[in-house]
């Protein structure tokens, strides 16, 4: 799969949107490492993620 078509199925955690082209904040799990996407109104909401390799979870 090439970077473009991963960049596309990216999705927010917490709201499950797509968030390609959005401003999303990407980052890795603290526990685990996995890549965690959040799209900006969740962030702004600071609504509640779950990683969905190991189950931590934060605001």
């Amino acid at each position: 799969m090439s970077e473009s078509e991963q960049q596309t199925e990216r999705q927010c955690v917490s709201c499950g949107i797509k968030v390609a082209g959005m401003n999303a904040a990407s980052f890795d799990c603290p526990d685990c490492g996995c890549e965690i996407n959040r799209c900006a109104k969740c962030r702004k909401q600071s609504n509640l993620y779950e990683c969905p390799d190991c189950g931590f979870r934060g605001p």
